[in-house]
């Protein structure tokens, strides 16, 4: 016999719910608290391990983790060019690189496409922009300030060259426009 049948009426009957043990609504509480408290230290671990950086890409002020200031004085490193991506430090285009295996969009900031660029002068210009931000991250230190990523999955940031933002001064030249309300075509 089942754990769950009782002698009911003068005879064996399935038990209701409640006479099951361990079935009552009390018990259903007591497991689903249980089970939080089973989860509770990996969401502490979680926490504690990617929090800082989760809520200073919310935009959310974490003691000791700016999003402002470029992560430490900055590496000399060698950048080549890379028009599809996948590269260890290179330049896809005008608003985007690799650096250390990670995809960085450049925030704020809008170039012309170069693949498929929709016109000959979109060309002309995103060739230009992805040739300066090339040679702008070989002429010093590049350090990179993190903040988000986008949804294609890549990570979102300020990218300085000895302190100086390379957005700022692709717009300066001429090459790069604020990014503001979204992209606006180049033709």
């Amino acid at each position: 016999m089942s754990k769950h049948f009782r002698v009911i009426d003068g005879g064996y009957r399935k038990a209701p719910r409640s006479y099951r043990p361990g079935r009552g609504a009390r018990a259903d509480r007591r497991t689903s608290f249980d089970r939080w408290l089973m989860a509770a230290p990996v969401l502490l671990f979680a926490a504690i391990l990617w929090g800082p950086e989760w809520l200073a890409g919310e935009g959310i002020a974490v003691p000791g983790l700016s999003a402002a200031a470029p992560s430490g004085p900055g590496e000399r490193l060698a950048f080549s060019k890379c028009h599809r991506g996948g590269g260890i430090n290179c330049v896809v285009d005008g608003d985007t690189i690799w650096m250390h295996g990670e995809k960085i969009r450049l925030l704020d900031i809008d170039t012309p496409e170069t693949h498929p660029p929709r016109c000959a002068r979109e060309a002309e210009l995103g060739h230009a922009a992805t040739n300066r931000l090339h040679a702008l991250l070989n002429g010093g230190a590049v350090s990179v300030s993190r903040d988000g990523t986008d949804r294609y999955g890549r990570t979102l940031a300020r990218v300085y060259v000895d302190g100086a933002p390379v957005g700022d001064r692709l717009i300066a030249e001429g090459l790069a426009r604020p990014y503001g309300n979204g992209r606006r075509p180049w033709c």
